[in-house]
């Protein structure tokens, strides 16, 4: 994985630009550019922010945290704890007392979720 710097030099390269007209794409200097190229300082967030938008690529690619220029994905999966009383009240009013399978519904509920991710 690059660093940094080399990360910025690649995607600026890429589009054949100089230093300096794509400092002046993004509102910066050619110096400051330079200087974030060769790891000599970091870019604040916003030109951050500048980079990732004209290059259409993620910070978490701009960090190197990914080679994946779109980035990584993240989905939330809560874990239940079908053990919580409230849960379990829930569920119990999800399903038809009188039917004759409420508890192997209600009980597959419980096993589908049980120290599984959502």
């Amino acid at each position: 994985m690059d660093g940094l710097g080399e990360r910025l030099r690649l995607l600026r390269n890429s589009t054949m630009m100089s230093q300096d007209k794509f400092a002046k794409v993004i509102g910066s200097s050619q110096s400051a550019i330079n200087r974030y190229e060769n790891d000599q300082s970091e870019p604040p967030c916003d030109i951050f922010l500048k980079y990732a938008d004209y290059f259409n690529v993620s910070m978490d690619y701009l960090y190197g945290r990914t080679d994946k220029p779109e980035g990584m994905s993240y989905e939330f999966k809560p874990k239940f704890d079908t053990d919580n009383e409230q849960f379990r009240s829930f569920i119990d009013m999800c399903f038809d007392p009188q039917s004759p399978l409420n508890g192997k519904l209600k009980q597959a509920l419980f096993d589908m979720l049980k120290g599984s991710e959502v």
